[in-house]
Formats: C-alpha cells, structure tokens, sequence
C-alpha cells in the first residue's frame, strides 16, 4: 500500500525502464527540488529463461523493490514505435506484467515518452543515450554513470518528479 506522508517527507518515485532480458529500475527521493538517489540497477533474466518465467521473475522483482523502498508512484516509459513486432509484442508482455504487480499492490503508475523523458532529463527531446546517462550522474551527484537501463529508469523517475507542479498535475494522470 500506498504510505503516508507529511508535508516534510520525501516523495519516493520508483521509475522503471522495461525490458525482458534487463529490466532498468531507481527509487529517487524529492524533498522540495532537492532529489536523492537510493536505490537503482537492474532486473535480470537470462537468454534461455522462458518468457512465463521471465514475467513471473519481473513481478516478483517488482514487488520486492515496491515492499522494500515503499514508493508512492511508478514512473515506467511508454510504448514507442518499432520496427520488429516481436520485439514490442515481448516488451508489450513485459510492461504488463510489471503494470498489473504495481496495480496489485496499489501504486499508481505514470507512462511517459521517451522524447519527453530526454527532455525533462537533458533539455532535447532528441538526446542520445551517452547524453541522458551523464545528465543523471550530474544531477544526483553520482560517483559515475550508471548504467543504460538502470540510468533510463533514474531518467524516467526524475521525469515524474518534474511534473509534480499543479499545472504539470493536469496533464499526468496513472494509467
């Protein structure tokens, strides 16, 4: 369940960057403007593992880090255009899976672009991977960069916290 706050508190926002095989998670902190790393990496599942296997093992990855870290809201990329169908039937899977583990535990969960996260994060809509990576470490003050997926997932999580102004609370809305 969703935990209760006061006005002082930190605002936790797990932000997850979906894949079968690498799963990017971050749990940021937002105390004011002031944002805090405290947990981020990533989810695993090897190339031979089945793909019934693979959702179980995000699911449960999921809820872990949910009951663990106690975030009030899921920040997760939204679906984009491919060229390979498999490849976004597979993602479409695993996106669903991780849906339903955060709607099962009652976490509201916040779609966003790409574009808008590489905006948010590095001030183009059009950044490069190598871009929103060192705009992460620079704007948590990381000791390096992090990872692509674990980075994408900080990203993603830094987004949601940007729109957490009124006027910005119009437009986001959990899915």
């Amino acid at each position: 369940m969703i935990p209760s706050r006061t006005p002082s508190s930190p605002i936790r926002v797990l932000g997850i960057d979906t894949s079968l095989r690498s799963t990017g998670v971050g749990v940021l902190d937002a105390v004011g403007s002031r944002l805090m790393p405290v947990y981020f990496g990533t989810v695993k599942n090897p190339a031979g593992r089945p793909l019934s296997a693979c959702l179980l093992h995000l699911q449960e990855s999921i809820e872990k880090l949910i009951q663990e870290h106690e975030p009030q809201a899921v920040a997760i990329e939204g679906v984009f255009y491919a060229k390979n169908v498999k490849t976004m039937l597979i993602l479409s899977h695993a996106r669903g899976a991780i849906i339903a583990q955060c709607a099962r535990m009652g976490i509201p969960v916040y779609e966003y672009e790409p574009r808008r996260v590489k905006l948010a994060v590095v001030g183009t809509g059009g950044a490069q991977k190598e871009q929103v990576q060192k705009m992460v470490k620079t704007l948590l003050n990381l000791p390096e960069v992090p990872q692509n997926d674990a980075a994408d997932a900080l990203a993603l999580a830094i987004t949601h916290l940007h729109n957490r102004s009124p006027l910005a609370a119009l437009s986001a809305s959990p899915i």
